[in-house]
């Protein structure tokens, strides 16, 4: 994508878009991230309940699940938590650098809604790292490795392509990240504090969610249709080996206390896994959103 990545670095958006993102940043404007008072830290975590749902387990439905104690499955349904957190981690504290960059590409011809929302979501998206980490230390949770070529992506590859690839790109992150953690840690029963966190983190998600699809989709209906042609058949596996490993991460295997009964090399175990009732019923249920407008695309 070369000419696309060295001569098209505008992001466009039409009138009625920009008056959308204009609606966007006066929300954030209104209501600002606090990192101490957004939780009551003070009231600590309760690790008796789960963070999820018990059938938003990995394993759950399968005989691996079976297999555990009581104490063993609300570990696990902990550590799948810790993974979770980590993705957003490492994936959010890795946006304002390359946000930041797309906004010194073009300081002077850069739509001013979008070049405040980039700056916006920079912020926010600090604001997000710094509570997330704390959550992780508070629990005495684990931080899992970064996420398999993604991370490379974010540092190392978007910064020097079209910024359209990186917003696209932090879309599909975010929002399969997002409505996966809003499906599983909402429920009544789960632990306060975590369903919480995930409450408040999911306001401001959203805006970002909006954000990028109304710039996606002013690139795909007006960018060059070689160019898009290339993207949708790049990011149909990126987005297909994303949502495999939020169905089930191998790395679990290294951070529970007790010995856990997929071995990360078994190929086989886990895309049974992957395939399970459960989790093409969750599947079906909680990225029914995404799935359809990266269809309405043409990526699947």
């Amino acid at each position: 994508m070369e000419t696309l990545e060295r001569t098209q670095t505008r992001i466009g958006l039409t009138e009625v878009d920009r008056a959308k993102v204009g609606t966007l940043i006066r929300a954030s404007h209104r209501h600002v991230m606090d990192l101490e008072t957004v939780l009551p830290w003070a009231d600590g975590i309760d690790f008796s309940r789960n963070p999820k749902l018990e059938t938003g387990s990995w394993i759950y439905g399968t005989e691996y699940w079976d297999a555990l104690t009581p104490e063993q499955r609300n570990e696990l349904l902990w550590k799948e938590v810790a993974r979770d957190v980590s993705m957003f981690i490492w994936l959010e504290q890795s946006l304002p650098p390359l946000y930041m960059n797309y906004a010194n590409q073009e300081p002077f011809g850069m739509l001013p809604e979008v070049y405040e929302y980039l700056m916006i979501f920079s912020r926010e998206e600090i604001t997000h790292t710094l509570m997330f980490r704390r959550y992780l230390d508070l629990a005495k949770l684990p931080l899992f490795d970064p996420p398999r070529g993604a991370y490379a992506q974010f540092t190392r590859q978007l910064p020097e392509m079209h910024p359209v690839l990186g917003i696209l790109s932090t879309l599909m992150l975010e929002w399969v990240a997002e409505l996966n953690a809003i499906y599983l840690t909402q429920g009544r029963d789960n632990e306060p504090l975590t369903r919480k966190m995930f409450h408040e983190h999911h306001i401001e998600e959203v805006r970002h969610i909006a954000f990028g699809k109304r710039v996606v989709e002013y690139f795909f209906e007006n960018g060059p249709a070689e160019v898009i042609d290339r993207i949708r058949g790049s990011f149909a596996p990126l987005y297909q080996n994303l949502k495999n490993e939020v169905t089930y991460n191998r790395d679990i295997a290294r951070h529970t206390s007790f010995k856990f009964p997929i071995a990360e090399d078994d190929d086989a175990a886990v895309e049974r896994i992957r395939q399970s009732e459960n989790n093409r019923r969750m599947n079906g249920e909680r990225f029914a959103e995404v799935d359809t407008w990266f269809a309405k695309l043409g990526i699947l």
